[in-house]
């Protein structure tokens, strides 16, 4: 005897616990399976082939895109965190391919942060990982043990945050970045950097991260010329990203620092410890 079961109109393709609960205006894909004890209420959007796993969580306004799976006691779309919140409709929206592992919490949004917390495809969110309201967190981004998002941060692709690292709301996380574990940090840290410490500073470029993703030696030596000069040269910043800006325009991965640098620069930026 199988405990699956048909419920609330839902495709004979999917296998729904009979334990479960399921009230709402929930929709489901093809294929997807709900395990024992998990409760989805609310307009709660599954994409195709979704697995959720015992005594998870899911409500709100949600979409949880194709190939997710979510691991048990995850909580997923419940109310922000978040003192101004008084109940208006905002929304979590997570993408495909993603692997949301036990204890972890996702937030939507909030009124100031434009209602909507958004991941990406093909993160991988560790035990106890946090999402909080507003966040915006792009592909391929992994989030390990107890890593946590405060409100408004936002994560570049492929970007690596490491155990039990905290950071700070409104930061901006760099793609191709990494955040050693037991971080915490309180301003930005650029494309490729390298970030840790207990008041963590910038301890040059994600060297492991760039070889694992075959960025070729050139590149790597000439982000290195870029980075001394940025965060070594002479002058002040805003001098020195000038300078570099103009030796080193030929380089896309470059301009993407100076971008990212340039796109918000009232905001604080990691920097090296000085000697």
């Amino acid at each position: 005897m199988t405990a699956f079961s048909v419920k609330n109109n839902i495709s004979m393709a999917n296998k729904i616990h009979t334990t479960a609960v399921i009230e709402g205006n929930v929709t489901f894909g093809d294929n997807v399976e709900v395990g024992p004890y998990t409760v989805i209420s609310g307009n709660v959007e599954i994409g195709d082939n979704v697995k959720i796993l015992a005594q998870a969580h899911i409500s709100g306004n949600t979409k949880i895109g194709d190939n997710t799976k979510i691991f048990p006691f995850a909580s997923i779309g419940t109310a922000p965190q978040d003192l101004k919140f008084h109940n208006e409709e905002v929304f979590l929206e997570i993408g495909t391919n993603n692997l949301i592992r036990e204890h972890v919490t996702m937030n939507p949004g909030t009124e100031g942060g434009g209602r909507y917390t958004r991941v990406g495809n093909n993160c991988l969110f560790m035990v106890g990982a946090h999402v909080a309201h507003d966040c915006r967190v792009g592909n391929n981004v992994i989030l390990a043990n107890n890593a946590t998002l405060a409100g408004h941060v936002q994560v570049g692709d492929f970007a690596v945050i490491g155990g039990l690292s905290a950071i700070h709301q409104f930061v901006r996380i760099g793609h191709n970045a990494m955040v050693g574990g037991m971080s915490g940090i309180e301003s930005d840290v650029i494309p490729y950097g390298n970030a840790f410490g207990e008041r963590a500073s910038l301890n040059g470029l994600n060297l492991i991260g760039l070889k694992r993703k075959n960025f070729t030696k050139e590149t790597i030596h000439t982000l290195r010329g870029a980075f001394k000069d940025l965060f070594n040269g002479e002058g002040n910043i805003s001098a020195r990203i000038s300078k570099t800006k103009n030796e080193y325009k030929d380089s896309a991965e470059v301009m993407e620092i100076i971008e990212f640098l340039e796109k918000n620069d009232d905001r604080a930026i990691c920097q090296p410890k000085r000697a």
